[in-house]
């Protein structure tokens, strides 16, 4: 677990999955996997290399109902932050 600072909260990771590299629908299908994995409510940081995940992940949150409480792009990597439903 770690932690990361979202506007001016402090907000605890519970797992993280590395997608830089990967290309739709992977990191959709690792976050996927991850987020099985985490309870209610725990947070999920996904880093990828994809500008399409940009895209992917809105889609997703909205189709799944877990919230993508932000995204963030950093030069060539985007970092988002996923709260299981």
């Amino acid at each position: 677990m770690s932690e990361t600072l979202l506007g001016t909260e402090i907000m605890e990771i519970h797992k993280e999955v590395d997608a830089r590299g990967l290309n739709c629908p992977l990191p959709i299908l690792k976050a996927k996997k991850a987020l099985s994995e985490l309870q209610s409510g725990e947070v999920l940081r996904i880093i990828a290399t994809d500008p399409g995940s940009v895209r992917d992940f809105q889609a997703f949150a909205k189709q799944t109902g877990n919230v993508l409480l932000s995204q963030v792009q950093d030069g060539r990597e985007f970092t988002f932050l996923m709260r299981r439903k």
